[in-house]
């Protein structure tokens, strides 16, 4: 691990024409994606922005059914009926995703956008070669080396003999070699914009810190943009220049890593830094977050956490609190930087 890959076409990640090294790659504006039905609608992704510049990393972080991997999948179009984005603006460099055609948007997918799925098991083809699937991302979007080019893509990525590799299929790897595999056909075509969406879910520490060195890695050779998402605070403060924590389909908080880490404002932010064990834990029990995240087909009013949050009132149970904004630290709440007490709510620490 550690060979620099030689670009094949002279491509430069976010050197487009028009996209300044400190403005924006990716700009996400006001973004709405609801799944629809003859009975209810679900409000997946409701009312989120952001933007990450090139070479730069965002963090998104929340629980299970937050809406991370919706929006993730929002941004190259791939939410599928009933689900669809009601509104709202997606920009890659100068171009409008949701201005373009289909056909256009294909080409984007791959070839300026690539995306690390949850499950490299459920993502990659089970009855495809490795090699073969990487080869095929290659020929879609008319990327020159062929097999060459595979072997240099899974050496890339620290794969120990990449002809081996390639000649396997998926279920001959283990989970570690199979994400590897992934990540080098998420990268095959030089993407501006790498979507990794919870990429080391399933897999031990030691590969996980593995996985994360040489997604570090390749950011800084490439100078690629990252969507990073993750329910593990950890792996984002390894990884993260700027982090956003999602509730319930919005963005509750957005900041610099080390600033929200330092100081979070939002109560939801605590909650979840008081539930994370550390080295100096010395008890086997930690403080939780009481509840449920919320059914987006049946939102509370006011604000969305104000059902599990020690600090809500009757002003949070009765108006959305509005985003706020404070030397670039923004939240959504009633009561910003107000300590929130979960010490109420414990759980035993899991172990092993």
């Amino acid at each position: 691990m550690g060979n620099k890959l030689v670009t094949t076409t002279g491509y430069q990640t976010g050197s487009e024409e028009g996209v300044k090294p400190d403005s924006p790659l990716l700009t996400v504006a006001n973004l709405h994606t609801y799944f629809v039905s003859e009975r209810r609608t679900v409000r997946a992704v409701d009312d989120v922005s952001f933007s990450i510049p090139a070479g730069d990393v965002l963090g998104m972080v929340g629980e299970s059914g937050s809406g991370k991997s919706v929006c993730a999948l929002s941004i190259p179009g791939l939410i599928s009926p009933p689900g669809r984005i009601v509104s709202g603006r997606i920009t890659l460099g100068q171009t409008n995703l949701r201005d373009i055609s289909a056909g256009e948007l294909r080409a984007v997918r791959g070839r300026r956008i690539g995306m690390i799925f949850q499950e490299p098991m459920t993502a990659l083809n089970p009855v495809l070669r490795c090699g073969t699937q990487i080869l095929e991302m290659l020929e879609t979007h008319a990327m020159p080396g062929g097999e060459n080019r595979v072997q240099e893509l899974l050496d890339w990525v620290g794969i120990p003999a990449p002809d081996r590799v390639a000649r396997a299929y998926p279920h001959e790897l283990s989970g570690g070699m199979r994400q590897r595999v992934m990540i080098a056909m998420a990268v095959a075509c030089e993407p501006e914009l790498l979507i990794a969406d919870e990429p080391t879910t399933a897999l031990d520490v030691t590969v996980q810190a593995q996985i994360l060195e040489l997604l570090d890695r390749l950011r800084r050779e490439t100078g690629m943009a990252v969507l990073f998402i993750s329910h593990d605070l950890g792996v984002i403060a390894n990884l993260a220049a700027r982090v956003a924590v999602m509730y319930a389909g919005q963005i509750q908080e957005l900041a610099a890593r080390d600033a929200l880490f330092r100081q979070p404002r939002h109560p939801y932010t605590q909650g979840l830094m008081a539930a994370m064990p550390g080295l100096e834990t010395t008890t086997n029990r930690l403080p939780v977050i009481p509840g449920q995240v919320p059914d987006l087909a049946n939102l509370p009013q006011g604000c969305r956490f104000a059902p599990r949050c020690p600090l809500a009132d009757e002003q949070c149970r009765r108006d959305a609190p509005p985003w706020t904004e404070d030397d670039a630290h923004g939240v959504r709440c009633w009561k910003p930087g107000e300590t929130a007490d979960f010490t109420g709510q414990l759980s035993d620490v899991q172990q092993g």
